[in-house]
């Protein structure tokens, strides 16, 4: 089995605490997690490289497929529970974070994930994403972004830069667009990610992490729409580019990048007045300015959002990895504490006799 170092020791148990495990000596491949359906999506989708790196990711955990739920929306990635061989739910419009809250509170033997778009998590369904990082129930959200709308055809997205030209906006777009990473960590969410859908190593990584996460975890994922919005990340899959442009964040180390050989020609510095922002390597030691050391672990979110501001549409500066990962008690886990708690109030075990002691008791009434 596969070992992912968290870079974040000590934050309690694992999200997949309560979730029964395969029996000794047995194990999955891949190919239990593939259920054999024809896989409909657009040539070159990004979905295509998500859903292998999934199906390869979900064996490492080393739980029962009958114990592992994905949940979905409406869109191009909301088909994704369809290709994997585990339980599965597509819902409403925007409402997969909700349908997965009752899910994950009701069942703690439920490992629970969301997937979602840029549309379905930003626009209908933004209200129940905040309020599921808000609440911290624990499942792990992947929230694909491709800037668009795919699935009706193109129109502009909350993702999409502004004045971008779609069949919504002829014009061009006037909306100011999320920063998903950005607004996750304004919610006050505990595991905050992210990753690209062509860097297979780098995302198998990041969703170990998310998954071993007790909280809700947001993973957000560069993702290619080669039909409405061909194109949209390629400079940060270029490999000169991307070396210039990616800022690799690692737990305990220096924030730096952009130099050959793993050196470092840019930095990333506190500047004054708050923020952060990217200067040379050389302007850095002339002035005696040290790069700032990421700590994801930081119970203050403000240098993580600070991080996650340097990226804007242009791509020129964009942090991937874990801006966050601390540990807070979880919104499942309080609700079944307050359920036990009223069970053992009632004066008796769960079941028939504490809905009698309820019902008998002293607070009642009578409706003529």
């Amino acid at each position: 089995m596969t070992t992912i170092d968290l870079g974040v020791p000590g934050l309690g148990p694992s999200g997949l605490a309560g979730v029964p495990a395969l029996a000794e000596g047995e194990t999955l491949t891949r190919k239990d997690f593939a259920p054999g359906n024809e896989v409909r999506w657009c040539p070159g989708c990004g979905d295509y490289a998500v859903l292998a790196a999934v199906q390869a990711f979900l064996p490492d955990l080393g739980l029962r497929r009958e114990n592992i739920v994905f949940v979905s929306g409406i869109g191009c990635s909301s088909r994704f529970p369809f290709y994997l061989d585990t339980f599965g739910v597509h819902s409403i419009h925007g409402r997969a974070p909700a349908f997965a809250t009752g899910l994950a509170t009701a069942r703690p033997d439920l490992n629970v994930w969301v997937v979602t778009g840029d549309g379905d998590a930003l626009s209908i369904g933004a209200g129940h994403l905040l309020h599921t990082l808000r609440r911290n129930v624990n499942l792990t959200i992947l929230l694909f972004n491709n800037r668009i709308y795919g699935l009706t055809k193109g129109q502009y997205s909350p993702t999409s830069e502004s004045g971008k030209l779609t069949k919504s906006t002829p014009a061009g777009s006037v909306d100011a667009p999320f920063n998903p990473v950005s607004l996750a960590l304004g919610a006050e969410a505990t595991f905050v990610a992210r990753t690209l859908d062509s860097d297979r190593k780098h995302l198998t990584e990041v969703l170990g992490a998310a998954a071993r996460h007790r909280g809700t975890a947001l993973v957000e994922i560069y993702q290619n729409c080669p039909i409405f919005n061909d194109g949209a990340f390629d400079v940060l899959k270029d490999s000169e580019e991307s070396q210039a442009r990616l800022v690799r964040l690692r737990a305990g180390e220096p924030v730096t990048f952009g130099g050959p050989d793993g050196t470092a020609n840019a930095v990333v510095a506190r500047r004054d007045g708050g923020g952060v922002e990217v200067i040379s390597s050389e302007f850095a030691a002339a002035q005696g300015l040290a790069p700032i050391v990421h700590d994801p672990a930081a119970d203050d979110p403000a240098a993580a959002f600070a991080l996650s501001r340097l990226d804007d549409v242009t791509l020129s500066h964009v942090p991937v990895g874990i801006f966050r990962n601390v540990s807070r008690p979880t919104y499942d886990d309080l609700v079944r504490a307050q359920v036990d708690g009223a069970v053992s109030a009632a004066g008796g075990p769960a079941g028939d006799s504490a809905l009698a002691a309820l019902l008998g008791g002293a607070d009642t009434w009578t409706v003529d």
